[in-house]
């Protein structure tokens, strides 16, 4: 296990990170056309030689995620057995959604259907079938296989994390290959690459998005879109996250991502009741179906029989984004998805955004495609490929209250960038500091302050182009990590099994069964509501003896065993040499009464709450209480759960 002190920098990650970020973004400054050319002609080589790499690993990690959530691993709780959710459920969709590619959506979901509409792969231009083809090639891109990737990452870093209490640091994935070897070198060459590679993502993505922010404010208010103007914004956008990661997690990036929900609902909601409704509400079925039946198929095209440039601009672009970008979002997603089973994170994080980014363009792409074929607007396709960022203001200037609703895009992407900032920073303080986001004030400044300025240098430089290719270049070695990682999961979740079927040897014993008394004493201790103090007591004058009883005599066995009591309770463990070794430990647990039980049972510390004698092993709380039971009945307990822990290791083996 890591040893460091929770919060403390990590110097071997943040100086070799800073450093190598400086160095590369040097590369591009004094060697513009260099950089340029060599990243060009590497993602070039990739896209020629590795394409079909790309859309294997894809396909592998839609397929395996999709099998994860449906198998009986889907009930595996992404932490100890009795943790439940940190954030409420729209929270969290909001912070996953607004880190994930709610600024792609602003940015592609008129743009994307439109310039596939003009330049399809294989239908003719200006036709029903282009129209169509554009739709279902526009949810292909930004559907099920990109939030699976995100999934898949964001699941391997939260169970190793929380299930397993490792670092939350991309260097966990690889702990069932190399084990405590993670805490080396090799760990801080991962989370090297990690920290570098969002850096460049989040700046260059700043970078991008402070165009179409200028752009979208030139065309309705007149503002200048010179360098410096665009600079100035940068550092406007740069301030607001800092002000947002200084005030944490919860204030900050919680309530920014809520509130830009709330506008994308309304935005969107407004979009589809003043366009063409009926005809949205339709084409959203045949979208859907068109985009389902043919998921396959598309998949697996790799336009081997029609050479083309498209899919090379395309699939593989958006493949090799979505890679690159999984790390910072992954680690960002397992952040906030503590307590949550499998089975609810991937509804959660791959599911309902795959139905609202589904909804998001078909409303906006197919909108703008109708403007285009039915309504002749021409020059909202023409800015689509000339002018991009443009194209959806002039989108937004064909309905009534144009204003309100360019004034809302406007605020939607300053807020995503905000959010996409102190996110980035947040994941990239984690990785330098062991996983913790509980530090210093100047850690999370730097790192805020470090994306807007490598955003400005970029920008005043031409440079961000190269940087964006040598982004997503770097998706190609993580695809391999992340096949690597998967099959670590795997193998964990298939111990998990083990353990589940080794807890089959027996069920632990209903409240108040252990207690050998009269049946009258039974009963009373089923009704009783003890607080606190009256717990804790019993913890130590009935568990204690009762492990001290159990140690002496496995000592009498030449087996280790230790007891332990701290401010959570009482433990005993028994090392098994290699093995996992087993621990059984009584904790006091606060609940609240019942209401039935509020007139008829004092507790002294407060009506309302009272607290159980709860079990905990290695895999968390098991939701049963012992309080009430007899020395003898307790040291059953211990017993029949050491079996069936014995019974788990044979099963290993």
């Amino acid at each position: 296990m890591n040893k460091d002190a929770p919060g403390k920098l990590n110097k071997a990650v943040f100086y070799p990170a800073s450093g190598l970020v400086i160095s590369l973004l040097m590369f591009t400054l004094v060697f513009p056309q260099i950089s340029g050319l060599f990243f060009n002609n590497l993602q070039t080589t990739i896209v020629d030689n590795g394409s079909w790499f790309y859309v294997f690993v894809v396909a592998v990690v839609l397929v395996f995620t999709l099998y994860l959530g449906l198998s009986r691993f889907g009930n595996v709780k992404l932490g100890p057995d009795h943790s439940v959710p940190d954030y409420p459920y729209l929270s969290w969709l909001s912070m996953l959604f607004a880190a994930g590619m709610g600024i792609g959506l602003m940015f592609y979901g008129v743009a994307e259907p439109l310039m596939h509409y003009l330049a399809p792969p294989t239908m003719e231009t200006g036709t029903i079938q282009a129209a169509q083809e554009a739709m279902k090639m526009t949810f292909f891109h930004w559907g099920l296989h990109a939030w699976a990737i995100y999934t898949i990452v964001a699941l391997i870093l939260a169970y190793f994390s929380f299930r397993h209490d490792l670092p939350l640091t991309l260097r966990s994935g690889l702990y069932p290959l190399i084990g405590d070897k993670i805490y080396g070198w090799r760990g801080d060459l991962v989370d090297v690459f990690a920290v570098t590679g969002t850096l460049f993502g989040v700046a260059t993505s700043l970078g991008l998005g402070v165009l179409q922010i200028s752009a979208g404010l030139n065309y309705l208010f007149g503002f200048s879109t010179t360098t410096i103007a665009q600079v100035c914004l940068i550092i406007g956008i740069t301030s607001l996250a800092v002000l947002s990661v200084c005030s944490g997690l919860d204030k900050g990036i919680k309530l920014l991502s809520e509130f830009n929900m709330t506008l994308a609902v309304g935005l969107l909601l407004l979009v589809l009741v003043l366009g063409p409704t009926v005809f949205l509400l339709q084409a959203l079925m045949q979208n859907t179906g068109a985009y389902l039946s043919d998921i396959v198929r598309n998949t697996f095209n790799l336009f081997a029989y029609q050479k083309t440039d498209w899919i090379g601009g395309w699939t593989i672009f958006y493949w090799g984004w979505w890679l690159a970008w999984a790390p910072f979002v992954g680690l960002f997603i397992a952040r906030i998805s503590r307590g949550r089973t499998i089975r609810e994170f991937i509804l959660g994080v791959m599911i309902v955004p795959t139905i609202f980014t589904l909804i998001w363009m078909t409303i906006f792409g197919n909108t703008a495609i109708d403007m285009v074929l039915n309504q002749g607007n021409e020059m909202l396709g023409t800015l689509a490929n000339d002018n991009t960022p443009v194209a959806l203001f002039l989108f937004l200037e064909q309905f009534p209250w144009s204003n309100l609703l360019s004034g809302m895009a406007v605020l939607m992407i300053v807020v995503f960038f905000v959010t996409s900032c102190d996110s980035g920073a947040m994941v990239i303080d984690m990785l330098c500091s062991h996983g913790n986001n509980n530090t210093p004030l100047w850690q999370r400044i730097y790192w805020t302050a470090g994306v807007g300025v490598i955003a400005a240098v970029l920008l005043l430089s031409d440079g961000i182009s190269a940087l964006q290719t040598m982004t997503i270049a770097s998706a190609l070695p993580f695809a391999v990590v992340l096949l690597i990682a998967m099959v670590g999961l795997m193998k964990a979740l298939r111990v998990e099994s083990y353990k589940k079927e080794s807890q089959l040897l027996g069920q632990p014993p209903m409240q108040g069964t252990g207690n050998l008394g009269d049946w009258r004493e039974r009963l009373k201790s089923v009704v009783d509501f003890p607080n606190k103090q009256r717990v804790s007591r019993f913890i130590t004058e009935v568990g204690l003896p009762a492990f001290g009883a159990v140690k002496a005599e496995l000592k009498n066995l030449e087996i280790d065993a230790a007891v332990e009591q701290n401010s959570r309770g009482i433990m005993i463990s028994v090392d098994q040499g290699d093995d996992q070794s087993f621990s059984y430990a009584i904790e006091p647990k606060r609940h609240l009464q019942p209401e039935f039980s509020h007139d008829n049972v004092h507790n002294d510390d407060n009506d309302s709450v009272y607290y159980r004698a709860e079990v905990h092993l290695n895999e968390g709380g098991q939701d049963y209480c012992v309080m009430g039971w007899s020395k003898t009945a307790l040291i059953n307990d211990v017993v029949d759960q050491y079996h069936k822990h014995l019974y788990f290791l044979h099963l290993m083996r």
